[in-house]
């Protein structure tokens, strides 16, 4: 199982990518376009030509996971057009097809007083 932290860094690439690609295709783009390693530990958010899939790759130190996820009705109504970083909340956000800037997000640490 993997877990969503708040102190994982979480990269979304914005264009569309063919998802006949499998974790090699996925690395290379990781590589190559957003100037990323995909060795260290980061989590990478990809999204397909039709809007209705996510695919998702991590490294956990022993090796690569690559998961999809498809909704069964519907496109995804939202995908950021931003820098391409995104926090845990803004995260589980998306893969519930919502709007990360339509919700209030509270921080991830409070200050101990």
């Amino acid at each position: 199982m993997i877990q969503i932290t708040p102190h994982m860094r979480i990269f979304q690439f914005v264009e569309p990518i063919d998802f006949r690609n499998g974790i090699d295709g996925i690395k290379a783009i990781c590589r190559l376009k957003m100037k990323q390693d995909p060795t260290n530990g980061s989590l990478f958010i990809f999204i397909n030509r039709r809007r209705n899939s996510f695919k998702i790759l991590i490294y956990d130190g022993q090796g690569f996971w690559l998961c999809q996820k498809r909704f069964s009705e519907g496109k995804i109504k939202f995908w950021p057009s931003g820098d391409g970083i995104l926090t845990a909340p803004q995260l589980q956000i998306l893969l519930y097809n919502g709007h990360p800037g339509n919700c209030k997000i509270p921080d991830d640490w409070k200050k101990i007083i």
